[in-house]
């Protein structure tokens, strides 16, 4: 059984003539050139592409580093250890110079209050004292004189030792240049006088165990 041929006969004629032969083999060729222009192109694009994220990354990258640069603390420089140095010592010489003036004005405060204290406990001795003298204008007994005078003496005296004030008792001691001050040195009227006090010309005072008057004496050789 022969296959029936439907070949058209003018599809016959355009296959077998030279200038559509022709035009096929250019056509071929043409296809053949525009696949690797094609191709060069998409590498080109996938190039850029790719350099473009290579960019992006580096930039990430720098900015990640920037970030943790400036997180990480920078080593001071020698400028700046100077002026926290010199910033520290401004501080303590200010601080230092407040603190002399504040105790020098307690001390000064101190000092004042312990007079007003003493002196108001004075007055009352000195009360005693205008008493005395304006009753002694018409006295005439003079036992009463000595008297008065004695009371007053020994309020004087007590006063003052209740603020500390204590008589040095130098008469027969053993000089002793941290306490007496020798005035005069006189042939010692017995041997054991030798070296000792004789005579205490002015007496000398402790207040609180502490020396504020040495006492005058004569000291015997």
């Amino acid at each position: 059984m022969k296959t029936a041929n439907f070949s058209h006969p003018l599809s016959n004629t355009l296959t077998s003539c030279p200038i559509f032969q022709i035009g096929s083999i250019f056509a071929k060729s043409f296809s053949k050139l525009k696949e690797p222009g094609m191709s060069e192109e998409n590498n080109n694009q996938e190039a850029e592409a790719q350099q473009r994220e290579e960019a992006t990354q580096e930039t990430v990258e720098a900015k990640e580093q920037e970030a943790a640069e400036s997180e990480t603390p920078q080593e001071p420089t020698f400028e700046d250890k100077y002026k926290e140095l010199n910033d520290k010592y401004l501080r303590i010489h200010a601080e230092f110079d407040n603190y002399r003036k504040r105790t020098n004005k307690e001390k000064l405060d101190i000092i004042n209050t312990a007079n007003a204290a003493l002196l108001k406990d004075l007055l009352p001795v000195m009360d005693d004292f205008e008493r005395a003298i304006t009753n002694n204008e018409t006295v005439e007994d003079v036992e009463a004189l000595k008297e008065g005078f004695n009371l007053i003496f020994n309020k004087f005296r007590t006063t003052l030792e209740s603020k500390g004030l204590k008589p040095m008792e130098a008469n027969g001691e053993v000089f002793d240049a941290e306490i007496h001050e020798a005035i005069a040195n006189i042939p010692a009227p017995k041997k054991k006088l030798k070296g000792k006090v004789i005579e205490a010309v002015e007496k000398g005072y402790y207040l609180n165990d502490k020396v504020i008057r040495y006492a005058k004496v004569v000291v015997g050789q």
